[in-house]
């Protein structure tokens, strides 16, 4: 491949927000994909959408602009939007090629070794992603015949063996695919992690809008530490036109509630006994975001609903609380069949060679920007702010970096 002055790594959202602007300054590039575009959008589940209103799809040339602004588009709606995207401004994106190393050159650029070939740059940007390998913890083997199944595998109710399910971890796609499956006729338990809860709509409006007027965007730095950057995001759900997912509802409507898995044991799965308190955290950051919102309007005078449960799809229960203390389970005895992890991905930057990473293996880096001139890093999870890793925020993100760009190749200001 020809030596060109960027190499951007990865093309979804984040890669090919940082294309578009390369190609408004006329800056030769390639994107490296080594799948197709959109494709980690294309592996969730069947009835996957969005989590964040259509509106807050803000990809630079590529605002949402349809007819349903406070929609959440489905998994196959968003893969068209990117490669729609794509084709709009002519994407130099090569997929199939996997960038395996990044190395320092003499010259001052970098070599990006693939597998199509080497290729030298002047610049490299790597937009793969936090989330890059599915999780599992090391917690023991399950038995045969049981179904070992990470959330990112999972499709639908259909393709499960029938049985009872058990998800481990409640955060947005535990808490979504628990739903699912319970509103599908099956037993479902889940293992309650520490995730935390909002409300999907309250005082008239999506949290999203909230967070949009208040200008409730937290930034790295105020992050009580860095390892904050990989807590849980909350459970909240856009299908059917998006609602809040509360674990006490799930109790109500027949799931039974368990604590953390602690280790497996053959058929039978200990439990931690932290239910309650994780419970409790939950109910206690959907009512800290209720909170500052009450704060707001009464601040800046808003005329908005008072705040009760007719403006608000959270669920007001505590059924939780009185389901019984569980410290183990069976799985032949409760006909368990398939276990779900959802315990999120694992990352590996260690083939950026010159990339300083963190203690836990986190590159180093300022909005993006590393210590190497010329390499940066892009659609990270909490790169900069809680929407870094968005649809909603890697536009902003990447417009930073492309000024970045733009001055260490001497094009412009």
């Amino acid at each position: 491949m020809r030596p060109t002055a960027v190499v951007v790594i990865g093309g979804g959202q984040a890669g090919l927000a940082i294309s578009h602007l390369l190609t408004l300054d006329g800056i030769d590039h390639v994107v490296l994909e080594r799948d197709s575009v959109g494709a980690a959008w294309r592996s969730r589940w069947d009835s996957f959408t969005l989590v964040t209103p259509n509106w807050t799809v803000r990809l630079p040339g590529a605002a949402y602009g349809g007819t349903d602004p406070d929609g959440f588009m489905p998994r196959d709606e968003i893969v068209a939007h990117l490669q729609r995207y794509a084709a709009s401004f002519g994407a130099p994106v090569r997929t199939g090629v996997t960038a395996t190393e990044v190395t320092a050159i003499a010259d001052g650029g970098y070599r990006v070794e693939t597998t199509a070939g080497p290729l030298d740059a002047r610049a490299v940007v790597v937009a793969t992603g936090t989330f890059q390998t599915p999780r599992r913890p090391a917690l023991g083997s399950l038995p045969e015949g049981v179904l070992d199944l990470h959330s990112s595998a999972y499709r639908n109710p259909g393709a499960l063996p029938p049985g009872a399910v058990l998800v481990v971890g409640s955060g947005q796609s535990g808490a979504q695919i628990a739903e699912e499956l319970l509103e599908a006729g099956r037993r479902v338990f889940l293992s309650v992690s520490r995730a935390p809860r909002i409300p999907r709509r309250y005082r008239g409006r999506d949290l999203a809008r909230w967070f949009e007027t208040m200008g409730f965007v937290r930034t790295v730095d105020q992050l009580d530490s860095p390892a904050e950057r990989f807590s849980a995001n909350a459970h909240v759900s856009g299908k059917r036109g998006g609602h809040t997912l509360n674990l006490h509802r799930f109790a109500r409507d027949g799931m039974t509630l368990l604590g953390r898995v602690a280790e497996i044991h053959g058929g039978t799965i200990s439990l931690v006994d932290d239910l309650h308190a994780n419970l409790a955290r939950a109910d206690a950051s959907a009512a800290e975001i209720r909170h500052v919102v009450d704060g707001f309007v009464a601040q800046a005078g808003i005329d908005a609903p008072t705040p009760d449960d007719e403006n608000s799809d959270d669920y007001a229960g505590d059924d939780g609380f009185h389901q019984p203390r569980i410290d183990r389970i069976d799985l032949a005895s409760e006909q368990v069949t398939s276990v779900i992890w959802s315990a999120g991905y694992g990352f590996d930057f260690s083939w950026v060679r010159p990339v300083a990473l963190d203690e836990t293996g986190y590159p180093v880096h300022r909005r993006g920007v590393t210590s190497s001139p010329g390499l940066y890093f892009l659609g990270l999870h909490f790169l900069y702010t809680m929407k870094s890793g968005l649809l909603w925020g890697v536009g902003d993100d990447a417009e930073y970096l492309a000024g970045e760009i733009r001055l260490h190749l001497g094009t412009g200001n």
